[in-house]
């Protein structure tokens, strides 16, 4: 049986392959027949990067709206609920989705499935707080630049983005996917009149540990 990493590659080349930057989401959950262990980036908890940001920043969330992007099977979205967002949390997997619904029956999360690239008009500028964790790093360059200007997007006026993703300098090889960014690759949320408030550049818990970079942007 291929290792996780491996399914997910290869599910991924064979979308990308065909023009398809995000068809593989659901071909990935579907084959793993509820086996958390098949889905690569799964730990069943919440992102560490964003406990640990949490942590340090106090975070509260009484009467606001927090979105989670390519929630996977929701730790991060429980998460945040648990501070006391409101959390709308969307993957476009309709296989991850129910997937969450089982896993928090009685979640306050609302789950939705939905496409990055095509979301609800009514989610403009309509959250304070946005969580992308991994997303962009599983996408290939040619859609980067679109998925985060869309990301962008849904920040509310005075609200923060939280970006954690895998990091590279500019001359390290990108390897295979999940691909490291780049941080002139992030300056697109600086473009997208988002401001960048910290950017924390370290090496994770994991072994052996990867380089990866915590952003914080506000509008």
């Amino acid at each position: 049986m291929e290792d996780a990493r491996s399914l997910a590659r290869r599910l991924a080349q064979e979308s990308l392959s065909k023009g398809d930057a995000t068809g593989w989401f659901e071909r990935l959950y579907a084959t793993a027949k509820g086996d958390a262990s098949r889905i690569q980036w799964s730990d069943l908890c919440p992102n560490p990067g964003l406990v640990e940001w949490i942590r340090q920043k106090g975070l509260d969330g009484k009467e606001k709206a927090a979105l989670v992007v390519g929630c996977g099977l929701g730790d991060d979205a429980e998460e945040l609920a648990r501070l006391g967002f409101r959390v709308t949390a969307f993957d476009i997997s309709e296989t991850a989705v129910d997937w969450c619904r089982r896993r928090f029956p009685a979640s306050a999360v609302e789950y939705r499935v939905a496409d990055l690239f095509a979301p609800p008009a009514s989610w403009a500028r309509a959250f304070d707080f946005v969580l992308e964790a991994y997303t962009l790093q599983v996408l290939p360059s040619r859609v980067r630049q679109r998925a985060a200007e869309r990301i962008a997007s849904f920040v509310a006026p005075g609200g923060t983005l939280l970006v954690v993703c895998r990091g590279r300098g500019l001359d390290d090889d990108p390897g295979d996917m999940p691909w490291p960014l780049t941080r002139a690759e992030l300056d697109v949320f600086k473009r997208c009149a988002l401001q960048e408030t910290s950017f924390e550049d370290y090496l994770d818990g994991e072994t052996p540990p990867v380089r990866r970079f915590r952003v914080e942007y506000r509008r």
